[in-house]
């Protein structure tokens, strides 16, 4: 088994024969966060009802706080109570956190620090960003479409290291009225190699290329990133092809020709930057879903790309189908149900082709619906599957 298949697949203790009335519920922790979350975390509600009702796996969810709505509660964006209902899950789920109406909150316990907290906390290091560009919104990408059809770009973003964790940080005073602020970034050989080591594995299941993203010319941190790709690449992965890139060539070359790319291995905030604007090249940040996984045992979270959108909260506006495809990759990663994950995707493909569309993605000719009406849509293409099927 390689080192993907051992991070990644979930060896249940009950038999995979799901039909089995000894088969154990997978526990969900569902957490809607803030603005249009707990609309789109409504919709994979929905999924989860329809799939227990259409097929044999049954699901036992709890429903908590993160991120403002968490702060409101709790006083803290991601409370240790929720924590320990995170710890105990088989998968998470998450909506999206942030607004201004915390515009104002104390730095530590703004809405994405609890993000953080949680990804800290159960060592999610791995990152998995898809960019795919579906067929039917070929047109919706900000680049000409003979530039992104077919595009199929997964980046892997280191998680848990870099900028974002690294200490010192801070802000000091000067004196004379003057501020610095400060924060460092550092990586070590373990951290590197872990994250280059899921990449080179999900290529080999892909295009066999990855592309390693670093300022190797100007930052001690990301010389010591492209040694040690170079070294594990020659050690363990050499079938696989390996390119080296600045990253800020990579964000150039994603808009110039990004059929290029296959896998890109990055770290924290250079995957950060380089994973959105990939986002965009599919024509909507509402359409991408993210894994973020750790080692054996440990629940994987799953959220959307998009942010919370407080502008359109509570109007119906908002695309939930990129966290319903996040459920999607939960039931891949963490629950072992590629089936069932592969059904899920292709109801979407069908929905998208079906000319029927959120605001986000409405196009000519299309028939623009609200949050719920893709939902119900969604699951009527999959009950066609198995009327199909029967």
């Amino acid at each position: 088994m390689d080192f993907y298949s051992a991070l990644y697949t979930k060896n249940h203790t009950t038999q995979k024969a799901r039909g089995m009335s000894t088969q154990k519920p997978y526990k969900l922790l569902l957490l809607p966060g803030d603005g249009i979350g707990h609309e789109v975390m409504a919709e994979v509600k929905k999924l989860i009802n329809w799939l227990e009702s259409n097929s044999d796996l049954t699901f036992e969810c709890q429903d908590d706080h993160i991120g403002g709505a968490a702060y409101d509660a709790y006083g803290h964006p991601f409370a240790d109570q929720t924590l320990e209902k995170a710890r105990k899950s088989d998968a998470i789920i998450m909506g999206a956190v942030g607004g201004p109406k915390w515009d104002d909150t104390p730095y530590d316990l703004r809405p994405e620090a609890g993000l953080l907290r949680l990804r800290k906390e159960l060592g999610l290091f791995a990152n998995l960003r898809p960019a795919i560009v579906f067929d039917a919104l070929v047109d919706a990408s900000s680049l000409k479409p003979d530039i992104v059809r077919g595009l199929d770009i997964l980046i892997v973003r280191e998680l848990t290291g870099g900028v974002y964790f690294g200490e010192p940080r801070g802000i000091e005073d000067l004196g004379d009225g003057k501020r610095r602020g400060f924060n460092t970034q550092t990586y070590t050989t373990d951290e590197i190699t872990r994250i280059g080591a899921v990449a080179f594995d999900l290529a080999r299941k892909r295009g066999n290329k990855v592309t390693s993203c670093e300022k190797a010319n100007v930052m001690e941190s990301g010389k010591l990133w492209r040694e040690e790709i170079t070294a594990l690449h020659a050690k363990e992965f050499s079938d696989v092809t390996l390119e080296h890139m600045y990253a800020d060539n990579c964000a150039m070359q994603l808009l110039r020709h990004p059929s290029q790319f296959d896998v890109i291995v990055t770290d924290n905030l250079f995957g950060d930057i380089l994973s959105d604007e990939a986002a965009m090249l599919t024509g909507s940040l509402g359409m991408l879903p993210s894994a973020s996984l750790g080692a054996p045992g440990v629940p994987g979270l799953y959220e959307p790309v998009h942010g919370s959108a407080p502008d359109i909260a509570g109007q119906g506006k908002a695309n939930p189908l990129a966290t319903l495809l996040s459920f999607s990759m939960a039931l891949r990663y963490s629950l072992d149900e590629g089936e069932w994950a592969d059904k899920i995707e292709q109801a979407a493909q069908s929905v998208l082709n079906s000319g029927t569309r959120t605001a986000d993605i409405m196009a000519g000719g299309c028939t623009q619906i609200t949050t719920s009406e893709m939902g119900d849509a969604l699951i009527k293409e999959l009950s066609n599957s198995l009327a199909k099927a029967a």
